[in-house]
């Protein structure tokens, strides 16, 4: 059950895309626009599946794509909608015009976070690391009291496994975990 396949796997190129396949791509677009992705690689006589065109249109080939390093102020901007945005990298992207939520996540990941980091702040929340490291016991505060013996004596209760039918089993397999149920086994 479910959706049907997008395309034959079989007659499908994977990997790379080639100059004469985004030339096919791009002139068909031009010609017919963006459509049915899903008919667009047949009619546009490429062997490739909808969801692979979509993508290298929309993340490499579209004509308003910025090409090149980001400046400072899009990094800024990408910080401050970071922190009220969080990881939402599509509403990002929809506020910085040329550049693709793909790009901005994979920008965020491997540069931002570390000048974030450089500055003293936690890329998660925005505050200065100190801050946080605050929050923290610290070795010049008291230590809280040791647990007693009640509270750690105790055995953590058995673990049970569900098995597909619905019906429980112990994770335990010695036979000294085995105890017969309640029931009496025969019927008089």
């Amino acid at each position: 059950m479910g959706r049907s396949p997008c395309c034959e796997k079989a007659h499908t190129n994977k990997g790379a895309w080639t100059k004469e396949e985004d030339q096919r791509l791009i002139a068909y677009i031009k010609a017919h626009g963006e459509g049915c992705w899903r008919s667009l690689p047949k009619a546009a006589g490429l062997l490739r599946c909808g969801k692979s065109c979509r993508l290298r249109w929309i993340n490499y080939l579209r004509p308003d794509l910025k090409r090149g390093n980001f400046t400072e102020e899009e990094d800024e901007l990408i910080i401050k909608l970071h922190e009220l945005l969080g990881n939402k990298w599509s509403l990002i992207a929809g506020r910085l015009p040329g550049r693709t939520d793909n790009e901005i996540k994979n920008y965020w990941n491997t540069h931002i976070k570390r000048k974030l980091l450089a500055r003293g702040m936690d890329p998660h929340t925005h505050r200065p690391l100190n801050a946080i490291a605050g929050a923290a016991i610290s070795p010049a505060q008291p230590s809280p009291p040791a647990a007693t013996a009640a509270t750690t004596s105790r055995p953590a209760p058995p673990r049970r496994r569900h098995r597909r039918d619905g019906t429980s089993a112990s994770t335990s397999t010695s036979p000294s975990a085995w105890r017969p149920t309640s029931r009496a086994t025969t019927r008089r």
